[in-house]
């Protein structure tokens, strides 16, 4: 060994016989007041969305829909931000859609919805000027057929 590295180790082992053990986690000690050991609350954020799924679900969903709808402006020359707002729309649709009490009942209306919402999504991210709308209903229907499709199957695997 080097010098430095003797010392260096050296000087450090001297730190730890001096300073002694390091103390117990889990050592018993006595509090006083109105203090607990278990005082660890959970913030007010994750209560209410525990609290509220349907609102988790879309907050979730308008995060996924954001990110692929600007990936979808991207790729297709529209528009990075108008493809994020179209995006997050969407998500926030089909997080509300997925997280439904209804839709959890019916799982092939549920799928179908989810694939025509998304295709619909995508459309208009897609698509500008000169027959959006066309496009955007041509989209919707393949998402929904895609969507209904998944949904059979899935149902069907069972």
């Amino acid at each position: 060994m080097t010098t430095s590295v003797s010392k260096t180790l050296l000087a450090s082992l001297t730190f730890i016989a001096i300073a002694g053990p390091a103390p117990s986690i889990a050592s018993d000690t006595t509090l006083s007041g109105h203090a607990s050991k278990t005082t660890a609350k959970t913030s007010a954020v994750k209560r209410y969305f525990s609290e509220h799924p349907k609102v988790r679900g879309a907050t979730i969903g308008a995060g996924v829909g954001t990110a692929a709808g600007a990936v979808t402006g991207l790729i297709s020359g529209k528009g990075i931000m108008r493809g994020a707002a179209i995006g997050a729309g969407t998500g926030a649709g089909v997080g509300a859609i997925a997280a439904s009490k209804t839709m959890k009942s019916h799982p092939v209306v549920k799928d179908t919805a989810v694939g025509t919402i998304a295709g619909l999504g995508f459309g208009m991210a897609a698509s500008k000027g000169h027959g959006t709308a066309k496009t955007s209903v041509k989209a919707a229907a393949v998402g929904g057929a895609l969507g209904l499709g998944l949904g059979l199957l899935k149902d069907k695997v069972k």
